[in-house]
């Protein structure tokens, strides 16, 4: 019952013109191996193989060699439901992997992908073109079944693009600054004052107050993290302890492992929760 239903379903849909066999070649997806079953294939770490197929996606790049017919980025979700990315690999990426390949190890790797091929290339046929309606309907179902896994890969390709897409950070506002800064600017972008922060720094030993100037401990002198400037007041000259972009990383460093955040990262992660 269920697969004549199916059947009249397939039937209904490509009378309506929902599915045509020109659409059908392109929703289905390539004939590709995941670089997890890859790597097993080869007997290698899935790290070392995604290393080294990032530097054949280089060296392709740089020859203007379409990446497509080798390599797809692509996701997977793991043990712990948290998306890795990975590769799927076409034919001649797999070609590619085993172009280093010598002896028995090659021999062994080829034999395991061609079969491979082999394989989803025999059971590749398309179920427009097979005439039993039971054997039809289960390739329909199995086509549908691939749709779906591509649009989910792709799914969470997009997600893996935009939690990588470069975000301006605190520290990225450090590094394109050159100018020396006090600690009450610095720890303005804490939500703190200058007392508060100096007393963070003094707490965990970093500095220390002599004659009304807080001066590194020995430690943390001849680090480039500080220079002293003098500011001319009506009352007189009076040295101050300016922080450098350098001083400026330590410090972040420092209250991001005692848990304070930036406020500008701070509502960035406000915004992604």
């Amino acid at each position: 019952m269920i697969i004549s239903l199916l059947n009249n379903k397939w039937n209904k849909e490509i009378e309506s013109g929902k599915y045509n066999m020109t659409n059908l070649i392109e929703m289905k997806p390539a004939q590709t191996i995941e670089s997890r079953e890859v790597a097993e294939m080869l007997g290698k770490e899935h790290s070392k193989l995604m290393r080294d197929i990032r530097g054949y996606s280089k060296d392709l790049a740089e020859a203007n060699i379409g990446l497509g017919d080798f390599f797809v980025e692509s996701a997977y979700q793991d043990a712990n439901n948290q998306s890795r990315p990975c590769f799927l690999l076409t034919k001649q990426g797999c070609e590619m992997a085993a172009n280093k390949l010598t002896g028995k190890k090659g021999t062994l790797f080829t034999a395991r992908y061609v079969q491979k091929f082999n394989q989803m290339e025999q059971s590749n046929v398309d179920s427009y073109m097979i005439a039993d309606p039971i054997a039809r309907a289960k390739q329909w179902i199995e086509e549908q079944q691939q749709t779906q896994l591509l649009i989910e890969r792709t799914a969470i390709q997009e997600q893996l693009i935009a939690e990588y897409e470069p975000k301006i950070t605190y520290l990225d506002e450090i590094l394109n600054s050159k100018n020396t800064m006090t600690i009450t600017q610095i720890a303005a972008d804490y939500g703190m004052s200058g007392q508060e922060l100096n007393r963070i720094l003094w707490n965990n030993e970093i500095q220390r107050k002599e004659g009304g100037q807080w001066v590194l401990y020995r430690k943390h002198m001849n680090n480039g993290y500080t220079k002293s400037k003098t500011v001319i007041k009506e009352t007189g000259a009076y040295p101050q302890t300016k922080w450098t972009q350098k001083g400026r990383i330590f410090i972040h460093n420092l209250l991001e492992s005692l848990g304070y955040l930036a406020v500008m990262d701070n509502e960035q992660t406000e915004m992604e929760v």
